[in-house]
Order: structure tokens, then sequence, then C-alpha cells
């Protein structure tokens, strides 16, 4: 299930999360929460549908539900406010909006009025992002943009993106700089429908009058020091080929800051690596060990045998709720590991990765452009009837037909996971391809 805000403490504006990367708006279904009520950190807030799939989006900050401003049927944009998470149930309806006053301040002369038009928001494009690095622009300001013309690059810890300006027009004001870290819906381009005399161009320290909420309080990066907090998808994928598994974020960063992230590696931290990594990677002692040559044990390989394929029927009984079939495969692998993970489905060519969220909600797989902590290929429908190719950067689950059933092999690396994480591994997969409707219950 997707969650919507990061915590912390204050009041959390709700915003209409985006949900896959060509999307632009999400339609409230319902509220899970009637105005006034209580709201646990974790709690359903609200169901959301795109024209990929319909998901409940979780509340990532605890207080009471004031300010909505979208019901049920109504179409919003993504990055949009649509409720606030308050310290109170009759928090002040005026406590929503910024103060009017900020734009008279800021707005010195005639040149910082910003042009009317489509304002372009910074995009949310993971689910644990609460911003984004503005790394260029790529269209000149007053210049003319297509709906599909590449506007501006991000980067965020886990990726870095090229956003289309999702307008036609002309690029009539630019609100944010190279280097400019913006929060996630604030305001960052406008498109007009004319050209512009004179396009307005500065970056987001020099004041945002068209920003669409307050100045957000952004949340820390989650302690490094505690990496028995960290997702599954980290604590299982360790390369064997010496390739480091890391974010452009922490990649530049540690550049920048003259650190090697070999390290890590070196020190047998799992991977893939994230900013939240950047700390222990400053505290390593100088003299942290590297594995001596020789010394790693020898690669696991596990088989299973699945007597009648339940997958395929499977797939095809709900292909007109879920039709996405390499979903419904990540799913139960990564369900089989038993937290969140990130699991590519590769056939023959390009792989792709999808986020698996923690529970049994199949329609919460969503697809992903982060490294992925599992890989599964899947064969069945190649005249392979095994396969031992070794480890690999990431544990690797192979499914073959055989006969009526599957045919399930496992390889991976020991420093990729314990012996019995990985028996777990592949008898709770080998049960779900078996049975699916287990996995629901």
């Amino acid at each position: 299930m997707p969650r919507n805000e990061t915590s912390g403490f204050g009041p959390h504006d709700v915003t209409m999360p985006q949900l896959g990367m060509a999307q632009d708006a999400g339609r409230i279904v319902s509220w899970l929460k009637a105005p006034g009520d209580k709201v646990a950190k974790g709690d359903a807030l609200f169901e959301v549908e795109t024209d990929k799939a319909t998901m409940e989006v979780e509340a990532q900050a605890s207080g009471y539900l004031t300010h909505v401003r979208a019901q049920a049927g109504e179409d919003v944009p993504v990055g949009q406010a649509i409720a606030r998470i308050s310290e109170s149930a009759d928090a002040a309806e005026d406590d929503a909006a910024p103060a009017p006053a900020a734009e008279s301040d800021t707005a010195s002369d005639a040149e910082d009025t910003l042009p009317e038009g489509r304002e372009i928001t910074m995009p949310q494009l993971g689910m644990a992002q609460d911003s984004g690095v503005m790394v260029g622009w790529l269209v000149e300001p007053g210049a003319q943009v297509g709906a599909d013309d590449l506007l501006f690059e991000v980067e965020t810890d886990k990726a870095t993106m090229e956003v289309p300006a999702g307008a036609e027009g002309y690029l009539a004001a630019t609100l944010a700089q190279k280097g400019d870290d913006v929060p996630v819906g604030q305001v960052v381009a406008i498109i007009a429908a004319e050209k512009p005399a004179n396009p307005v161009s500065r970056a987001l320290t020099q004041a945002a009058p068209a920003a669409p909420s307050p100045a957000p309080q952004a949340a820390p990066e989650p302690p490094a020091a505690h990496p028995a907090d960290t997702p599954a998808a980290s604590s299982v994928a360790l390369p064997a080929s010496g390739r480091i598994l890391a974010s452009p974020k922490l990649k530049r960063v540690a550049q920048e800051k003259g650190l090697d992230l070999g390290r890590l590696v070196a020190a047998g931290h799992p991977q893939p690596y994230h900013m939240r990594d950047l700390e222990v990677l400053e505290n390593l002692p100088a003299d942290a060990p590297a594995p001596q040559p020789g010394t790693t044990p020898q690669a696991m390989r596990l088989e299973a045998v699945v007597a009648q394929d339940g997958f395929a029927p499977f797939a095809a009984s709900v292909a007109g709720t879920l039709d996405d079939a390499d979903a419904l495969l990540a799913g139960l692998a990564g369900a089989s590991l038993g937290a969140p993970c990130i699991v590519a489905i590769e056939h023959v060519g390009v792989p792709r990765a999808f986020a698996v969220p923690a529970g049994r909600r199949l329609s919460g797989v969503t697809e992903s452009e982060d490294a992925p902590g599992l890989l599964l290929r899947d064969l069945r429908g190649s005249a392979l009837c095994g396969v031992a190719l070794g480890a690999e950067d990431v544990p690797v689950l192979s499914v073959l037909s055989k006969g009526d059933g599957l045919a399930l092999v496992l390889e991976c690396d020991p420093q990729h996971m314990a012996p019995a994480q990985a028996i777990a591994l592949l008898s709770e997969f080998a049960g779900r391809m078996g049975d699916p409707l287990r996995h629901l219950l």
C-alpha cells in the first residue's frame, strides 16, 4: 500500500501521490477516514484510482484528518494537497493556506510577478520521496514546448530522471535552478499559452509565491545507525561481481566528499546503498578489513518442484482487474521474502523491476526504477529443463516448466542471505506458485 506522507511532528499536508511515471492525476474513489477522525501513521487514509490500478494510500503521520479539499469522484493533479493531518480535530481552516502576505513581500517589482499558465510541480517519483534535486533545465526560458517534450532533469535518493512538460505552450517561468532541493508538489515552472515577453527565471531561495502549500518540514534521512530497520530489499543484496549498487544521489554525494563506496562492500554492509548508508560510510574505521581472497563460501543452489502449476490459471482468473502477470509474479516472489523489497522479472531482454510492499495486496505492486534485491527469471516458455548459472549480483529465482508443474531454482551467494533464509524463501515461493490463493489468506 502506498504511503502518502513522511513522518514527523506538526501538521502535514496530504497530497495526491504519483503511483506511476505516466500519471499526472488520480481520482479519489473514497475517503476511508472522515474529517475530524483520529489517524495513526500507517492507517489507510483514502482510495485512489489511476489508469493502471486502484490503491489504498496510507497516512505517514499521526493526528486528525482536517481540511479535506477533494471529494469522491474528483480528479486531482499529482502533488496537489487534498487534506491535512493536524494536531487537533478543530484545527483552523485558514491554517491550510500559506499567508498571502508572503507573495507581496517577495514580489518586489513587476519582473517578479509570475505569469499566468499551467503550473508544473516537482513530481513524486517514489513513494518515500519528499523532495528532488534539480539537475538542470532541458529547455530555455521562453522556448516553446510540447506536452511530451523533456522539460527538466531531477535527482532523488533512488534515481535520476527526465521529466516531460505535460502541457503545450511556452516556458514562461522557471522557479528552481540547478542544485535546488525542491519539495514534492512545489511549483518549479509555469507554461503559458502565449510567448512571454520577459520570462521569469529564479532559484528556489528567491521566494516562491506560487508554492501550493506552506514550507514543508523535510523529514531527515532515516538514521543509519539502525540497519536492522531497513527493508529486506537492502539486506539480501551483496554483489558477487564487484559492481556496486547505489543510488545516484549517494554516488554524487560520496564523490563530492571523497568517500569510497567500496569500503561499505569491504565492511560487508548489504547493498543496494542509499543516502541512509552515508553515515555508516563516514563512520567506518580506517582499518575496515576487506574480505580475504579465497574465503568466499561456495554459492548456494536450492531446487524445488511444484507438482501442479497454479500460477497460470490464477493469473488468467484475475486478468480483469490485475492484468500485469509480471507484477503478480513479482508480488508472490517478494512476499516470500517476508518484507518490502524490489523484485526484477526477466524473460528475454530488459528486466522489469517492481516494488513489492508489505502485506498481501497484490494490487499494491508497482513498477520501480530502483535496483532489485531479488531477480526472478521466468523461463516457463523456454526449452530449458534446468539451470546452474552460479551466484550473481543478487539472489536469482528461476522458474521452469516441468510437466504439468514447475521447477524452481534459487541460486545465491551465501553473503546474499543465510541458508535458513534461502530455504524459507524457496519454500514460501513454491507454496504460492502451487496455490496462489494461499497468498491471500
